[in-house]
């Protein structure tokens, strides 16, 4: 029991989306905080443009960036009560020449990261850019992996959800359809407290042309559906696999559930249609995770 059913959706056999361009916000650095100057950088001209970057808040999701990917950080704000735990990253950025500023009014960090969520600290980011299908496959280890395809997921909540389960699990990468709109964001990183650091998002090309992809790696596409799949618990899942996940209203589409080699069905009581998709994704990943443990 996936998010949604397995409708056909759009106009076609395959829908596409618009993919919009990044998002990022442009720091405010008016007030009365106090804030941390850092001199100008050598190479501050060749900056990347705003859209590049992404404002991340929550102490996982900034934690997890600076652990990863210090040299991404571009500017950090937080509340004075937290400057004892996130000493090592201040010192950071005095040592990089990244400015940061202590700011004293909740509101103004509530507004800086459009969230009350922020838990004191929020900071800009550059993305992390996306990798194409054709290029990241052939770097995939060989033996057991589980891949996630998101087919329509759209809810930012969702998606951290998602990103989070991928990451306990050990999802080698979540792919996104071509023109899909889905990215990530400050609430979808917030939510995967700190998962979206260690999946990375792969961009696919041509739906047809991705399976073939897939399938020359040694993967098998399995559906997702609410009813009418195989029963998961029941079902013998490969070790290297793709779930293709559905949208949270309108579900899969029906081109492409038919065009995928298995289709499965979580089990339940029937008190409830189906799960959220974030939680049938950690379902379902923690199936295809029993698998994997016992082939290695």
């Amino acid at each position: 029991m996936s998010g949604g059913g397995s409708g056909s959706g759009g106009d076609g056999p395959w829908r596409t989306r618009r993919r919009p361009p990044g998002r990022g916000g442009r720091p405010d650095h008016g007030g009365r905080d106090r804030e941390r100057r850092a001199a100008p950088p050598a190479d501050a001209a060749a900056r990347p443009d705003r859209r590049d970057e992404v404002r991340l808040y929550g102490m996982n999701a900034v934690q997890a960036t600076f652990a990863r990917r210090p040299q991404a950080i571009r500017k950090l704000y937080l509340a004075g009560a937290r400057i004892p735990e996130l000493q090592p990253l201040l010192k950071w950025c005095v040592a990089n020449r990244v400015g940061y500023r202590v700011v004293d009014e909740e509101a103004e960090l509530d507004r800086l990261a459009g969230s009350g969520r922020h838990e004191g600290v929020v900071a800009d980011v550059l993305r992390e850019p996306e990798l194409a299908l054709g290029e990241w496959l052939p770097t995939l280890a060989t033996g057991p992996q589980c891949l996630l395809w998101l087919d329509g997921v759209g809810n930012p909540h969702n998606f951290g959800a998602i990103l989070r389960s991928a990451a306990h699990f050990g999802v080698a990468a979540v792919l996104l359809p071509a023109d899909a709109e889905l990215a990530l964001s400050g609430a979808a990183a917030r939510v995967a407290e700190g998962g979206a650091e260690a999946v990375p998002l792969v961009r696919m090309g041509a739906p047809g042309e991705s399976m073939d992809l897939l399938r020359g790696a040694g993967f098998a596409l399995a559906a997702t559906v609410v009813e009418g799949g195989d029963d998961l618990f029941a079902a013998r899942l490969p070790g290297r696999l793709v779930y293709v996940m559905g949208a949270e209203g309108e579900g899969m589409d029906r081109g492409l559930a038919d065009a995928c080699d298995l289709r499965l069905s979580i089990p339940g009581t029937g008190a409830v249609e189906s799960l959220n998709v974030a939680a049938a994704t950690a379902v379902f990943l923690a199936a295809w995770c029993q698998v994997a443990t016992a082939e290695t």
